[in-house]
């Protein structure tokens, strides 16, 4: 197979895809991308998904819809590849019923109280969706669009996807036009690389993120994965899971991960901000300097060895512990996904940023450009 290749993903056949996918189908290849279709959205939009391979096997699968990560296989300590993210097998639950799994999420990351906020003296108003609050960008926010492929190629980091998405000037609610870039790349070093970057043509606010539910089991509870979190202070929040303002040490509260320790062991805690969140749903306050490329988490499961690294470039990490899947989702294969039965690793600023001028600044101004970088590498014990 040509090492680099651009296709268009409306014209994208059947056909094409079965063929792709017979030239690529040795585990040998070094770097791999398999695109196929994967249905259409309500109003007959084609939807694509594909698929990266590194060297070592592992695989992600990727949708133009949503940005959504669908699959990402890697390796346990044994070897075997294991499916450690949570999803459906078709488009449909997706379109139906998914409280993001996979997605990407803007414009606005997380929850902005009351759906308001104030930029440059003018009052905004946004959909509420979350409670009182706006979550996640709204009632379509980028994890409801299907993006535009830029390129898929092979490159010396490993396979790459590049979607873009222009979001026009008030769309839900948000001021300018932000055309947006998100980079996959699937690393030598069994990492997912994303680069978001964005651009304006009027001062707006901007919080990407991913939202990928992770079991490194692959299915079950996640009680007892061990986490470490690289932060000495949490942002708390009210009974609608708004933060206060304040950034509160970590230390005497189950909120203190800088020591690994069980999700199980503080999911439960008789604490009013585990009762607030229903469990873990926060912000932590990661240390490493904004902007520049550092380690926000470690995750493990003992029974495959699967490790979980989460870094990123972002002030902020939003951990939560699936509070709200209750048993009712029957995902991929038909598994049903348990009460806390995955996690959720989100870099992104703090919730609620533009109503809170101690918070770094979400601000984007014309002329500027955005950049976010966030890795999930995983490893075996």
């Amino acid at each position: 197979m040509n090492p680099t290749y651009k296709l268009n993903v409306a014209g994208l056949t059947a056909g094409l895809a079965v063929a792709l996918f017979s030239g690529c189908a040795t585990h040998e290849s070094a770097s791999l991308i398999q695109p196929e279709p994967f249905g259409k959205t309500a109003d007959g939009t084609p939807v694509a998904i594909y698929t990266l391979r590194n060297a070592h096997g592992m695989t992600a699968r990727i949708m133009t819809y949503g940005g959504i990560v669908q699959s990402l296989l890697v390796p346990d300590k044994s070897g075997n590849f294991g499916d450690v993210v949570l999803g459906y097998d078709t488009l449909d639950g997706y379109l139906t019923n998914s409280p993001y799994f996979g997605a990407l999420i803007g414009r606005y990351g997380n929850r902005i109280a009351k759906g308001h906020f104030t930029l440059d003296g003018k009052s905004y108003t946004l959909a509420v969706n979350n409670g009182p609050n706006a979550l996640h960008g709204g009632i379509k926010g980028f994890d409801k669009v299907v993006w535009q492929v830029v390129r898929a190629e092979n490159t010396a980091q490993g396979p790459q996807l590049e979607l873009s998405y222009v979001s026009p000037d008030g769309e839900e609610g948000y001021p300018g036009t932000l055309k947006v870039t998100a980079l996959y790349t699937l690393t030598p070093d069994n990492g997912l690389r994303l680069d978001y970057t964005a651009t304006t043509d009027k001062d707006t606010v901007v919080n990407l993120t991913q939202h990928s539910y992770f079991n490194l089991a692959g299915h079950g509870d996640i009680l007892g994965h061990e986490v470490y979190l690289n932060a000495d202070t949490f942002t708390p929040v009210d009974s609608t899971l708004i933060t206060t303002g304040e950034l509160r040490p970590v230390a005497g509260t189950p909120f203190d991960f800088r020591t690994p320790a069980t999700i199980g062991s503080r999911v439960n805690a008789q604490d009013e901000q585990i009762k607030f969140g229903g469990g873990i749903d926060h912000n932590w306050v990661i240390n490493h300097p904004l902007g520049e490329l550092g380690l926000d988490a470690r995750v493990s499961e003992p029974t495959t060895g699967r490790v979980l690294e989460v870094w990123s470039t972002e002030p902020g990490l939003q951990f939560y512990s699936g509070n709200f899947l209750d048993g009712t989702i029957h995902g991929k294969g038909g598994q049903v996904y348990p009460y806390r039965g995955a996690i959720a690793m989100e870099p992104q600023h703090y919730p609620d940023s533009p109503n809170h001028d101690n918070f770094p600044s979400v601000v984007l101004h014309p002329g500027e450009t955005y950049h976010n970088t966030i890795i999930y590498r995983f490893s075996v014990n």
